[in-house]
């Protein structure tokens, strides 16, 4: 198959660039998914995500190398394995980041990444149900609502938030992040809207210049000397190649798009020669810089049979529920299980929020795979550090290209990230002393009222702290040595090639990822098109036997 652009990886980023550069009919795209189409119910019943968590068709199970800062503990990393990506499979909360953030990206030398520059791409992307703001679109792909019937011990969060003398914030992306509230959700009429569901609708993909190929995943970048000119991939059992007349845009995410790249001899020379890959450009970032949320619970018994968990109560209304659901698009299968949202401060000298809370009202750890602990009338509250310091790495572990990278978290290796986290758990523990938690609150069941000092809650974070799966940073923009891309996103040193996901960021931002890898998709979807209306592009050499159409090259 010969093509304009090759898209590798149907995720939140990667449904957005296929969508947009196929809106010109000039422009033929092919969209490459590893995993199934968007099919599952579980996808489309918000609820359906903890099902999700145990899935190996739909869910990649990655899992950590063992981490000395946690125990020697190996964390559980669930990412997206279908059309969609971890857009299909996540809580569906709403947030952006500060605008610090960007601006710290902007000032690191990244031109057009300051808050000013992309809140147009988030604007673009949204379709806010509350109407159009200074801060907020409508008529995007990506629906963005109010969450419509919050458990009463959400309600109860928020003001015992506000009693513990936090603010009450109805949009925490608007003018101001800082503040307690109800997180908005991608959903639209009691269903996931996805990046899947949003940007790729079944409009779109009825476009005869967009191929979407699922069950297609990328074994290897196709190049000629440094330009890179196609991808082979498997399919069921057979091995295929797509070609680009243009580029190739790696969209595989924080862990797949460093190692397919260093798969196809990108990256640390040194490190390619281990398993025997020739280099076709030393390019010693990618896999670097990787950063992750680390998330620690705390859970309470609550006193009143009012919780959202796998209690006997709410199993037997799952009949209800799911008729509910079927005609009315409503009621408890439209949970998103993190109701409450906070973007608080550890300590009053912070200038910005530098910890995020997401209130669930329901006993949950594990990732809610542990089913006797969500059986519990009970409510937990998850507290990360918004802008660790720590770094990790991706590296191969095979030259196999079927086989899951190494994964090198390295959690909490600066010192500044556990104590950070420390003093979330005790600003959480004020929020859950306040008044309005009165009547609800029962015994401490994590971290346990005796870890009270600095020691004990350490202890548990580093017995217990997991990912809250937001992944960055594995081919940073920048323009240093060790930056893997530059600020339109083309990878260094070599031609006809890009990356555009999460792999991206610099830095982590302060909050969940999934719209600012939309925001991404969307700007770098608009720099290729303008590169391409100015003559820009590098154009791909097409060796005599590939010709054009939709046949492909085995």
């Amino acid at each position: 198959m010969l093509v304009d652009y090759v898209v590798v990886g149907g995720g939140s980023a990667g449904c957005v660039v296929a969508s947009r550069l196929s809106e010109n009919p000039d422009v033929q795209v092919c969209l490459l998914e590893a995993g199934p189409n968007d099919w599952h119910p579980a996808i489309h019943i918000p609820a359906g995500m903890l099902w999700l968590m145990f899935s190996r068709t739909l869910n990649w199970q990655f899992t950590t190398r063992p981490d000395a800062q946690l125990a020697n503990r190996q964390l559980f990393w669930p990412r997206g394995r279908m059309l969609g990506g971890s857009s299909s499979m996540n809580a569906m909360c709403y947030t952006r980041g500060h605008a610090f953030d960007y601006d710290h990206w902007s000032a690191l030398g990244n031109r057009g990444w300051s808050y000013a520059e992309v809140l147009p791409y988030f604007k673009r992307s949204e379709n806010q149900e509350r109407g159009a703001s200074e801060y907020h679109g409508v008529g995007g792909p990506l629906n963005v609502m109010d969450f419509k019937r919050p458990n009463v011990l959400t309600d109860r969060f928020l003001e015992a938030a506000e009693q513990a003398g936090f603010p009450l914030n109805n949009d925490v992306n608007g003018a101001q992040q800082e503040g307690v509230g109800y997180f908005q959700v991608t959903q639209k009429d009691g269903r996931r809207c996805s990046a899947a569901k949003g940007f790729l609708s079944d409009e779109v993909r009825a476009r005869p210049n967009l191929t979407v190929l699922t069950g297609a995943q990328a074994t290897r970048l196709l190049s000629q000397g440094r330009h890179f000119t196609g991808v082979e991939f498997v399919q069921g059992r057979h091995r295929r190649e797509v070609h680009a007349r243009t580029e190739v845009i790696v969209c595989a995410g924080a862990v797949q798009t460093p190692q397919l790249l260093m798969l196809s001899g990108v990256g640390d020379a040194e490190h390619l020669r281990e398993h025997g890959i020739a280099t076709v450009h030393h390019l010693p970032g990618v896999g670097r810089n990787l950063q992750d949320h680390l998330d620690v619970t705390l859970t309470h018994r609550s006193l009143q049979r009012v919780s959202a968990g796998l209690s006997w109560r709410n199993i037997l209304r799952m009949p209800g529920a799911a008729v509910e659901w079927l005609t009315r698009s409503s009621g408890i299968l439209t949970n998103n299980g993190a109701e409450g949202c906070g973007f608080i401060k550890s300590s009053p000298d912070e200038a910005i929020p530098d910890l995020q809370l997401h209130f669930m009202p329901a006993s949950l750890r594990d990732h809610g795979r542990d089913l006797r602990f969500l059986t519990n009338e009970g409510f937990t509250m998850h507290v990360c550090q918004l802008r660790p310091k720590s770094r990790g790495r991706i590296t191969l572990a095979s030259k196999d290209p079927l086989q899951a990278p190494d994964i090198d978290a390295a959690y909490l290796t600066h010192p500044d990230d556990l104590r950070t986290l420390i003093k979330g758990v005790r600003q959480v523990r004020r929020i859950f002393a306040s008044q309005a938690f009165d009547a609800y609150r029962g015994d401490e069941v994590a971290p346990g009222l005796q870890a009270t000092s600095d020691e004990a809650l350490e202890r548990h974070i580093r017995e217990h702290a997991e990912s809250i799966y937001h992944p960055v940073g594995t081919c940073r923009m920048g323009r240093d040595d060790m930056a893997v891309v530059d600020d339109e996103l083309r990878v260094h040193g070599v031609h006809g090639l890009r990356v555009v996901d999460a792999s991206i960021m610099p830095t982590l931002i302060g909050g969940n990822t999934n719209a600012p890898a939309i925001m991404i998709g969307e700007k770098a979807a608009d720099m290729i098109l303008r590169a391409r209306r100015q003559g820009q592009q590098p154009v791909a050499t097409v060796s005599s036997n590939q010709s054009e159409g939709c046949a492909y090259a085995a």
